[in-house]
């Protein structure tokens, strides 16, 4: 039971966070510099323009529609999961909310520099998101919308959050002046690739795929000196018909030399052909 809850906070903390990071993008550089944002949650920026409805309240009963479909549509963890994300979002909205009311938190307004405000907004709605969707978390809205679509191969989140985000970003058009929605489709691009970083991973390794006469040798070497394990596989050349084999490694950027100078003292004549990896499990590098 105990390692169970543990699990489960592992998850739920950094949904947390995340919430909590995006939450202070929009209280401390989104709304005092009169941008917008994309989804469900531009809606209620512009309802605050427009109403004045408090981001916090909006926020939570634009969702329910959205938040009746996830719960017939996700599983149950994944609907757990959105309920900790759509709860927690408004709960911090509401807390900033005070605290820039009371005085305690003094928001981010320029009335020249706005790319810098733009840049900076997409960066943390983009790292709070991504670090949100990265635990299988959603803060609700096109959130939702954006897991179910990314279940195809085809399409990231980021991609569907960018296109749903332009469209509901067109809109703003009614209710702030152009520049600043063509700011906010700065602010959305940094932030749909900020999100597809951190869903693929913030780790960055490289694969070693080496096509040799020498695969054993070359593997010993590696796993001797880099301590890294190799997968040998049998090959053959299409054009001259002779035996190859082909040793593939992963290491960490800093490893690369070490093993180029391997592979160039074993077999110089090798074909290597060396590949950017986002994320890594296993020993040696991370487990989940």
């Amino acid at each position: 039971m105990l390692r169970k809850m543990t699990a489960q906070l592992q998850i739920i903390l950094p949904i947390l966070v995340g919430t909590a990071i995006y939450a202070f993008g929009l209280h401390y550089f989104v709304i005092p510099n009169q941008l917008t944002e994309g989804g469900v949650t531009g809606i209620a920026v512009l309802l605050n323009y427009a109403l004045g409805w408090p981001l916090s309240l909006s926020t939570l009963l634009l969702n329910i529609p959205l938040f009746i479909v996830g719960w017939r549509t996700l599983s149950r963890q994944e609907m757990a999961y959105t309920i900790v994300g759509v709860g927690s979002l408004s709960l911090f909205l509401a807390l900033l909310e005070r605290m820039i009311h009371r005085g305690w938190l003094v928001p981010f307004h320029t009335s020249q520099d706005y790319i810098l405000a733009a840049l900076y907004a997409g960066v943390t709605l983009g790292t709070g998101l991504g670090i949100v969707f990265r635990f299988g978390g959603t803060t609700g809205g096109v959130d939702i919308i954006a897991r179910l679509a990314s279940r195809k191969k085809t399409i990231s989140m980021g991609q569907v959050i960018l296109g749903f985000d332009v469209i509901i970003i067109g809109a703003a058009l009614l209710y702030i002046p152009t520049v600043k929605v063509l700011y906010t489709l700065v602010a959305v691009f940094v932030a749909s690739r900020l999100i597809d970083f951190i869903q693929d991973g913030a780790y960055s390794a490289k694969a070693f795929t080496i096509i040799t006469d020498h695969g054993t040798a070359m593997a010993d070497r590696i796993a001797q000196e880099l301590e890294r394990g190799v997968t040998l596989m049998p090959a053959k050349g299409a054009f001259s018909g002779h035996a190859k084999e082909v040793v593939y490694c992963v290491v960490q950027r800093q490893e690369m030399r070490r093993l180029k100078s391997i592979i160039r003292s074993i077999d110089p004549r090798s074909f290597t052909v060396i590949s950017e990896v986002h994320d890594v499990l296993g020993e040696g590098f991370k487990e989940e």
